[in-house]
């Protein structure tokens, strides 16, 4: 089974922490080149030092806001001129938590700015690339919430349901180039992001933080939180050669938390 990425590039968002700076270690481990894209540089420039180049890589980063569309397009054009991009994983963090009732016009805004107007931008400007290599892989990391909205997170419900849409088309119509498109939900996974959402909820109700985290561990058949190294395989089986004839799918990685098919 081929699952190098020797000779490949690839693009990935929000790898200055988490899920994202797991698969850019991942991608880079199977062979691949890797750009590291978000908004700090100091923490991009950690990332890039301990990027593995067992075949001599040349990494690099870009620091773009995804809240400035404008911008990140801008840098990555200036990026693919010298490198395409054969792999691009659309990954950033999640918006705040809440209902969906009480959110604010510009919550909703601000969320389908960075999860799908970005997304958007990043697909027009490395397509070329893909075309030319005749090879490319989007993959989207977006929630299980596409399968089971997640309470408290209405936006991000929100949002995530229309990157899965948009992706599943994108699927249709960049299949006949060989270009596939393919969405990873993570389940419970133990980044920065899930200790805050859980911070929130142990305070808005009575339980502690340990409480509701083995709550949460007890809800999976699996009875753990992921790693987000778990997460990255994933992506980087989908990114290789031997994922070829996967197109267009919503591959949850969840330990079997949501329970319907």
């Amino acid at each position: 089974m081929d699952i190098s990425l020797a000779g490949k590039h690839a693009l990935v968002g929000g790898s200055s922490r988490g899920i994202g700076q797991a698969i850019a270690m991942e991608l880079a481990s199977a062979g691949a080149t890797v750009t590291v894209v978000a908004r700090t540089r100091q923490a991009l420039e950690e990332v890039l030092r301990t990027l593995p180049r067992e075949n001599e890589q040349p990494h690099e980063l870009i620091v773009a806001d995804f809240s400035r569309p404008d911008q990140l397009e801008e840098r990555v054009k200036m990026l693919v001129a010298r490198r395409p991009v054969q792999i691009l994983v659309n990954n950033t963090g999640g918006p705040p938590g809440g209902s969906a009732h009480a959110a604010d016009s510009r919550e909703y805004q601000e969320a389908f700015t960075r999860h799908l107007i970005c997304s958007q931008v990043l697909t027009s400007v490395v397509l070329p690339g893909m075309r030319n290599a005749a090879y490319g892989r989007i993959i989207n990391l977006i929630s299980t919430s596409v399968k089971q909205p997640i309470q408290g997170l209405g936006v991000s419900n929100t949002v995530r349901g229309a990157v899965a849409n948009w992706a599943k088309t994108l699927a249709s119509e960049l299949g006949p180039e060989q270009i596939t498109v393919n969405n990873v939900l993570p389940g419970l996974t133990d980044t920065d992001r899930l200790a805050s959402l859980i911070r929130v909820r142990a305070a808005a109700t009575d339980q502690s933080v340990e409480e509701i985290s083995e709550n949460m561990r007890q809800s999976i058949p699996l009875r753990r939180i992921a790693d987000p190294s778990e997460i990255a395989n994933a992506v980087a089986f989908l990114a290789s050669p031997a994922a070829s004839y996967i197109n267009g799918i919503n591959l949850p990685v969840d330990g079997g938390m949501i329970l319907s098919l």
